[in-house]
């Protein structure tokens, strides 16, 4: 289990760091503040929970 900033995270799941906070402050990604930094484990998957047209969206993919 390693640690890595989540701004680092972020750039390597192709996201921006804000969307990443905003989704840790709402909930739907695990991950640690520590002082001010928060952390979260380098191979978390990133989870598009979004609604579209009462379908799930996946990435660019609609299911």
């Amino acid at each position: 289990m390693a640690l890595i900033s989540l701004p680092e995270w972020a750039k390597k799941n192709g996201i921006a760091p804000a969307s990443a906070r905003q989704k840790v402050l709402r909930g739907y990604l695990p991950a640690v503040k520590i002082g001010r930094n928060w952390l979260i484990e380098e191979n978390q998957p990133n989870v598009d929970n979004r609604k579209k047209d009462n379908k799930t969206v996946h990435g660019d993919l609609n299911v």
